[in-house]
């Protein structure tokens, strides 16, 4: 195979590949930042996103008749969906409210929480079957498998659900400090 082979049928590829992976990542943090309400940082994502995706496609269309490019061009796109989603993980971006609903008194659970540093609100309330306990505490992402494992070790049969939260207006974290936010006009 001689060298304009060689950049053809091995390095274009690669290079549209790596483009797509590049591309697909930074648009899968874009459209989950969007999501997030992340109204600065998605835009530009999106610049830089559509910058290589051109470059990626502009090679495509000047090697119509490379058929490994088409393979690469594939392949990057659903490797860089791959990187994006794994990406995000690794960030975790953003806080999610975690809810816990035992029919036992909860009064260790929240207070080991307190002490962990988390903010908690418990309610009574009652259920299906009689009166039960809910615990509400908003964390950071990266904290919620280890809230989660606290909460299996003091309350194993408790009901748990774990959800995004879009906004916060005011309150406390778990930098034990509080936060300030823009107040909703």
């Amino acid at each position: 195979m001689d060298s304009p082979q060689i950049f053809e049928y091995i390095i274009l590829p690669l290079l549209i590949f790596c483009a797509r992976v590049l591309d697909q990542s930074i648009g899968t943090m874009r459209i989950i930042l969007i999501s997030r309400g992340a109204k600065f940082i998605a835009p530009l994502l999106g610049f830089f996103e559509v910058i290589i995706w051109l470059l990626a496609i502009t090679q495509i269309m000047k090697n119509l008749n490379n058929f490994i490019s088409y393979i690469a061009y594939g392949g990057g796109f659903a490797f860089g969906n791959y990187v994006g989603i794994l990406l995000e993980q690794k960030l975790a971006l953003g806080h999610q409210i975690i809810r816990i609903i035992s029919e036992n008194e909860l009064e260790a659970l929240p207070m080991l929480l307190r002490t962990e540093g988390y903010a908690v609100t418990t309610l009574k309330g009652r259920g299906s079957k009689g009166p039960v306990t809910i615990v509400f505490t908003v964390v950071n992402r990266k904290d919620v498998p280890h809230v989660l494992k606290l909460v299996r070790e003091m309350e194993p049969k408790a009901f748990t659900t774990v959800e995004d939260v879009r906004n916060l207006y005011a309150g406390y974290l778990r930098s034990r400090l509080p936060f300030r936010v823009a107040k909703k006009k």
